[in-house]
């Protein structure tokens, strides 16, 4: 199976330090949407990997971040696209759980329901935590320079094996050539 896992703010969306709180809120990056559907048309699969603390935090309800799930995938849907699942996790650090990224329990959920090892799968995130997790699980960390990837760039504990691109359209357009 061809599968490629992509983090949500600053890789399909513009970020906010203030959290992603409603649907209109959520503006997608130029060229990412067109991303994704390159990736289907190349027979992959693609599974979005979030944090969402905003939960954890009460910044937002369920039903909001649903809404801007929705938003988000009739985006794609809209270029004839699809974005496979989304899972997220809705903690904060305090919490302490296994899912939220740099740990590597989302990671291992989708590797789970797609029965799959993830060796070697690209992951496209905008943060060190979503490199970490990746490189916890043998994937490929391929970091972006939207969002977050500025600063990310620079830090010490980058993981070994990290490629990295402007955005999420040279991202695909590497894994696709």
């Amino acid at each position: 199976m061809k599968l490629v896992i992509l983090d949500r703010d600053g890789v399909i969306n513009f970020d906010s330090d203030q959290y992603i709180k409603s649907p209109e809120e959520w503006k997608p990056i130029p060229g990412s949407i067109a991303a994704i559907a390159r990736l289907n048309q190349w027979g992959y699969r693609v599974v979005v990997a979030t944090n969402q603390a905003g939960i954890g935090r009460g910044l937002l309800e369920m039903d909001t971040l649903n809404a801007i799930h929705d938003k988000m995938l009739k985006a794609v849907a809209h270029l004839g696209a699809r974005i496979d699942a989304v899972f997220f996790c809705p903690h904060t650090n305090e919490d302490r759980c296994d899912c939220r990224k740099p740990k590597a329990g989302m990671l291992e959920e989708i590797a789970a329901r797609y029965n799959t090892d993830l060796n070697g799968v690209p992951v496209v995130g905008d943060s060190l935590r979503d490199l970490q997790a990746a490189a916890t699980m043998g994937a490929l960390p391929m970091l972006v320079m939207t969002g977050k990837g500025v600063k990310t760039i620079d830090d010490p504990e980058l993981p070994p094996r990290t490629m990295v691109f402007p955005d999420l359209a040279a991202a695909v357009a590497y894994i696709t050539a």
